[in-house]
């Protein structure tokens, strides 16, 4: 199939969030919940969901060009396959994940190294096998298959544990003694299909217009209209991505002005313009930022 990208969707958590985002992109996702084939309303990419720490493998293998996990999850693997882009947003958030080691309040374990001789439960085995040795610490880790935070003590003594805010582990009386790593997702394609033209340019185009969806939630756009005797001080207040873009309005007395500013910034930077005497000021949201 010369003209057409097989796409891994991370079934699981990342589900939703990662059909949003491609919604966000452009491209509509429909998953009915009994299919591992989604449809896409693009020709030219076809769907299959697939749980995010076996993405890497089936990338790898050829059985998919491309897909969508966890970088944990492919360092997990130990698979050589290729980050077309990172795409940091996660089930709740729009920030990386830590993997935790965690271990029961009052426990008495305060670093790795007095988890000698004990027991560690996981889903990330390798990653978690290759912290403990590198640190000389002498642990048998055990393969989790789930709901690893009410493990300890009886099951395990402590527990390397992926959390975007920790308030599971806190609900579970576990606290947090060291970050093993970050995880973000990425888009992963496999060494055959960027060896194909066609799949390359394909993956570019994907990651481009899912990276502007990215970079666009955290940013509005703001327009306004002020007066060139006001423009220098309306300038200043701006904190833009590159130059505000400015239009002659049919007063010559006055312009139009566009931008773009952090969402964060908005709050403060609007009544700043107010006071530099711009008027109309009208904020609005942004589906896709590409610089």
């Amino acid at each position: 199939m010369a003209n057409k990208l097989r796409l891994g969707i991370p079934k699981g958590s990342l589900q939703d969030a990662t059909i949003a985002l491609f919604k966000r992109a452009g491209w509509n996702i429909y998953a009915d919940g009994r299919s591992y084939f989604p449809s896409i309303d693009d020709p030219e990419i076809e769907c299959m969901l697939i749980r995010a720490q076996e993405m890497a493998r089936y990338v790898d293998h050829g059985v998919l060009d491309a897909g969508l996990t966890g970088i944990d999850w492919v360092v997990e693997s130990g698979l050589e396959v290729t980050s077309v882009t990172t795409l940091t947003y996660a089930k709740q958030s729009r920030r990386k994940v830590r993997w935790v080691l965690a271990v029961p309040e009052g426990s008495g374990f305060e670093k790795a190294e007095d988890l000698e001789g004990k027991i560690v439960a996981t889903e990330l085995v390798e990653v978690s096998k290759r912290y403990f040795a590198a640190k000389g610490v002498n642990v048998k880790v055990e393969f989790s298959w789930g709901a690893t935070e009410v493990k300890p003590p009886m099951l395990a003594d402590a527990i390397v544990e992926v959390t975007e805010t920790g308030s599971s582990l806190k609900a579970n009386h576990l606290k947090i003694i060291d970050t093993i790593m970050e995880s973000e997702t990425h888009l992963i394609a496999g060494q055959a299909a960027l060896a194909n033209p066609w799949k390359r340019e394909k993956l570019t185009q994907i990651a481009l217009m899912l990276r502007g969806a990215i970079d666009a939630q955290s940013q509005v756009g703001l327009m306004l209209n002020v007066r060139r005797a006001d423009l220098d001080a309306v300038l200043a207040v701006l904190p833009a991505l590159n130059s505000p873009t400015i239009s002659q309005l049919s007063n010559s007395d006055w312009v139009a002005v566009n931008t773009i500013v952090e969402e964060r910034v908005a709050r403060d930077v609007i009544p700043r313009l107010k006071a530099a005497n711009a008027t109309g000021i009208v904020e609005y949201p942004l589906n896709k930022v590409v610089l």
